[in-house]
């Protein structure tokens, strides 16, 4: 009876080998199409990355478990014990496929993981030193107006055939910018105040209270100017208002080009190193 109950015991430990060996039979290719799916090209919903992580913790405890029952049938049960060497093997493949798939699959996203870390860092650098559009006003309704301008600037920028043997020529269109400047005015608090209050801008400019000492605006010429004639404009303004206190800082710009480039650690030193009441023009 004892030699009996032994035997069954092993018979029902062979079975838990065979039940196992069945589960990974038919696991591990579902497990190497999903990991296949994970790519650094695409863009991997987080369920799958879960899915794959938790297929391949059972893969790993049922082969823990085959050996550990294999080793008990090898030592204390070794008598009732029938080794099949191509189930052992199959077993053994299916390891090998599924640590090879896994590392695959944490490398990739390794890879994905440093790609989205560049991606964060160069959308920081622009963030911190590109001059864009979006930035240069905080009202929703200004940052559009710039928007459209530049747009119409773009549209604008454009050169006659060659071979016609005409001159170059800009499309003029009424009501349309020719060229924008940006401008800065900074300075202590209560000269803003008063510049705020008695500055006056024409239909297509744009200006905004952008913080305590400073304002920022945008003009817009409907004609071919010259970037010195917007300089001496602002530098009357101030001498005829009084506002010696102030600094003013302007930006030609021709199209949305001149927008880009590291202009935003130039505009902050420029500032810093203007005097009281000057007035100057940032070339780009």
């Amino acid at each position: 009876m004892e030699k009996d109950r032994v035997q069954k015991y092993a018979e029902s430990l062979e079975r838990i080998i065979q039940n196992n060996h069945h589960y990974l039979k038919e696991t591990i290719e579902d497990f190497q199409e999903m990991c296949r799916l994970v790519t650094p090209e695409r863009n991997i919903p987080q369920g799958i990355i879960v899915d794959i992580r938790e297929v391949y913790k059972e893969i790993q405890n049922r082969l823990k478990e085959i050996k550990a029952i294999q080793q008990l049938l090898q030592g204390k049960y070794r008598m009732y014990y029938h080794r099949d060497s191509l189930r052992d093997k199959d077993i053994m493949e299916f390891g090998f496929i599924a640590k090879n798939c896994y590392s695959k699959f944490e490398y990739t996203l390794m890879q994905i993981e440093a790609k989205k870390k560049l991606e964060e860092r160069e959308h920081l650098y622009r963030k911190e030193h590109l001059i864009e559009p979006l930035r240069w006003f905080r009202s929703k309704e200004n940052q559009i107006a710039l928007l459209r301008n530049l747009r119409i600037l773009n549209e604008l920028d454009y050169e006659t055939p060659s071979d016609s043997g005409a001159e170059e020529k800009r499309e003029v269109i009424q009501n349309q910018p020719r060229s924008l400047t940006l401008f800065i005015f900074t300075g202590e608090e209560r000269f803003i105040n008063d510049l705020q209050s008695q500055i006056q801008l024409r239909e297509h400019d744009v200006i905004e209270r952008y913080g305590r000492g400073e304002i920022r605006g945008v003009l817009t010429h409907l004609r071919k100017i010259h970037p010195s004639e917007a300089e001496q404009l602002f530098q009357r303004f101030m001498e005829a208002k009084g506002f010696s206190n102030l600094k003013c800082l302007l930006l030609p710009i021709h199209s949305r080009k001149d927008l880009e480039g590291p202009l935003w650690d130039r505009i902050k030193t420029t500032l810093q190193e203007m005097a009281e009441g000057e007035v100057r023009r940032l070339s780009i």
